[in-house]
């Protein structure tokens, strides 16, 4: 792993992991998974992959594992795990701060204020 590092499987963008070891890349594929950013894949011979990891298959009974990515042209793309040389999280995860805890505090900040405070999501900003 190199950059903020994925581990204990907290995904921060702009961490990124080495395809070298097959355990951790099931992790921080998984981690992938569920990230609301775009993930960059550089595989083993070259290639760049950047998009929204949509899709997943993880190894098994012997059988590769394998990711699919929506691309920002709306294309799709599969990757091997096998093709992986590395994996970065390098878009900014969109839901990143936006848990129910965050929201209720920023809602009483609000009201506290005297400022009108509803149930209206935010910009995404």
């Amino acid at each position: 792993m190199s950059g903020d590092a994925v581990g204990p499987l907290t995904a921060v963008q702009g961490a990124s992991i080495s395809g070298a070891d097959p355990i951790v890349l099931a992790a921080a594929v998984e981690e992938a998974f569920g990230y609301r950013g775009d993930v960059t894949v550089t595989t083993t011979d070259g290639r760049t992959v950047e998009g929204y990891l949509f899709d997943r298959r993880a190894p098994v009974d012997g059988q590769e594992g394998s990711m699919r990515f929506l691309l920002a042209d709306g294309s799709r793309v599969r990757v091997g795990y096998s093709e992986v040389a590395s994996l970065a999280f390098t878009g900014r995860d969109t839901a990143a701060g936006k848990t129910w805890e965050n929201w209720v505090r920023r809602y009483a900040q609000q009201k506290l204020a005297g400022e009108a405070a509803g149930i209206d999501s935010d910009s995404g900003e």
